[in-house]
């Protein structure tokens, strides 16, 4: 489990393909602390450490993973959001991530919010979807690129977040560009009330 508050960002040495999977190698500030099997989440996508050497590891993401998440579109050079696994007796100072991302979102404008900066990100939307929980509410939590953020001006299928100045520059978002594709986990809580709803509709018909 991850909090969305994200530690530091990882840079991308090398991509190899192995059959359906992908196998990356990253090197980060605290690659050296690692342990083999610890998982850690790359643009919060939870990956489990295979291997170490010094500051660089490489984790591996399977066929499912690539084809919901972004990280099928990384090359070397590219930077990722990463944050290790929560300590249960730590502050949780985002909200509850899993690391399972749900879907990927396109960047459809970026404003200058007078020191700030305001994204808003475009997703699909099915009424299935919304049924499973796929769907943002005002004020309420979304994770993007593994970053816990608070849900502004949402609409069936958009939403936008507030992104202050320190958080564009020590996450990946001053990267991201109009069209860029980014990983979105939403509340899980959410999730499972709409869940529950849905088992109840259906109850009762």
């Amino acid at each position: 489990m991850f909090s969305g508050i994200v530690e530091t960002t990882a840079r991308v040495v090398a991509v190899e393909q192995d059959k359906e999977n992908k196998h990356f190698t990253m090197a980060c500030d605290f690659g050296h602390e690692l342990k083999i099997d610890q998982s850690v989440a790359h643009n919060g996508v939870c990956l489990t450490v295979v291997k170490i050497d010094g500051d660089r590891y490489v984790v591996t993401a399977m066929d499912e993973t690539l084809k919901r998440s972004n990280l099928g579109l990384l090359q070397p050079g590219d930077e990722v959001n990463v944050e290790r696994s929560m300590i249960m007796n730590g502050r949780l100072d985002g909200h509850i991530v899993q690391g399972h991302v749900d879907t990927t979102a396109t960047c459809v404008n970026i404003t200058d919010a007078d020191g700030s900066y305001e994204f808003t990100f475009e997703y699909e939307a099915s009424d299935e979807m919304i049924a499973r929980g796929y769907f943002t509410v005002d004020k309420g939590s979304v994770t993007v690129n593994g970053v816990s953020l608070t849900v502004c001006e949402p609409t069936r299928n958009t939403f936008k977040v507030c992104i202050i100045p320190f958080t564009y520059e020590h996450t990946n978002f001053h990267h991201i560009k109009v069209g860029t594709k980014v990983n979105i986990e939403f509340d899980i809580l959410g999730k499972y009330i709409s869940r529950l709803a849905s088992l109840q509709n259906n109850s009762a018909q």
